[in-house]
């Protein structure tokens, strides 16, 4: 899942949690996980002050941001003085399965 500048929102998007009224946040929500962004949907959304949204999978490239094998390395040379340490290589692993599941690989 990614959290991206509403701008950036295409339609066939699928949202990933629910848009809450950025005027009402404590109101029910305008528009429910799940659902795909339509140009209609974008719109009225625009409208009404969106500021980001947060889509399934990752499908914006955003400047600056690290690719998941960059992230993935990243977690090697951090961990590779305690290589021989058990414990230490588990949470390196429970870390590289979030780190996956969080880009929606």
């Amino acid at each position: 899942m990614q959290t991206i500048p509403f701008k950036l929102a295409l339609p066939g998007m699928v949202l990933a949690r629910e848009i809450k009224n950025p005027e009402n946040p404590e109101g029910p929500p305008v528009c429910g996980k799940g659902v795909a962004l339509t140009e209609s949907l974008i719109e009225r959304l625009g409208q009404k002050g969106v500021a980001s949204v947060t889509v399934e999978g990752h499908p914006v490239k955003i400047e600056g941001e690290q690719t998941l094998d960059e992230l993935l390395a990243a977690l090697d040379r951090r961990f590779r003085k305690v290589e021989g340490d058990p414990v230490m290589m588990r949470l390196k692993e429970l870390f590289r399965q979030l780190t996956i599941r969080a880009r929606g690989a």
